[in-house]
């Protein structure tokens, strides 16, 4: 081997020797980017838990008290009316919570609970305040207006069939007979009047509403010219 080789394999063991401090210098270089990248996304990450955490701790406390306040409102709901019999049963226990299992029921993410919550929450308390005594209650609808009449010469039509079949029965003159003859005479009397219970409970249930004048008069006009009607296709 002469110098000049000699001095060639130098230079060519200094060149890798540099060009593999360098591949050592960037992978350590890596390196350590990448575990600042994976300790900033470490961190992130639990923040991003800690938020999530808060939150559903946030969301529990919230659904607590939307059930006490449920459960207050289910139980005035329950004692208003006592005196009813079997109304108790018929509220019967509170509903479950209906969890949203589609886009269109509203996610948390998509509708914010706490506001949907307070909203029917809100709905139900105008509706139990609607419904105690003396609170004031609209008038029907004006869609129902023209059914009145027609309910009110329902009922009178059934009452006064009932009262001419009592009158019929008690034709005679025992005692029994006399009975059911002036319990016929008065229950036609009655009969234009027989639909104003029934409509009130109907609007009442239905509705929310009360009989007004109006209601009352197209009730009445219905149940006397249904009443008239049967008296003198009996009389013939």
């Amino acid at each position: 081997m002469n110098a000049d080789e000699y001095r060639r394999q130098l230079a060519a063991l200094a060149e890798a020797t540099a060009r593999r401090d360098a591949d050592l210098l960037a992978t350590e270089r890596a390196y350590h980017d990448g575990a600042a990248t994976a300790t900033a996304e470490l961190v992130r990450a639990e923040a991003m838990a800690g938020a999530a955490e808060r939150r559903a701790d946030a969301l529990a406390v919230s659904v607590a008290e939307v059930d006490r306040e449920a459960a207050r409102i289910w139980a005035a709901l329950r004692a208003m009316h006592r005196r009813r019999p079997g109304w108790a049963s018929r509220v019967g226990d509170p509903p479950e919570p209906l969890l949203p299992q589609s886009p269109d029921l509203g996610y948390p993410d998509q509708v914010d609970p706490e506001a949907r919550a307070r909203a029917l929450l809100d709905r139900a308390v105008r509706r139990v305040h609607a419904a105690r005594r003396g609170a004031p209650r609209p008038s029907p609808p004006r869609r129902v207006l023209p059914l009145l009449p027609v309910l009110g010469a329902a009922a009178a039509a059934f009452t006064a069939l009932f009262a001419a079949g009592l009158v019929t029965l008690g034709g005679g003159y025992t005692t029994a007979q006399l009975v059911l003859r002036v319990a016929g005479w008065s229950a036609f009397f009655v009969a234009p009047f027989t639909g104003l219970p029934v409509a009130s409970a109907l609007l009442d249930r239905m509705f929310g509403s009360r009989l007004d004048i109006g209601a009352v008069g197209l009730l009445v006009l219905g149940g006397m010219a249904s009443a008239s009607g049967i008296s003198m296709a009996l009389s013939h």
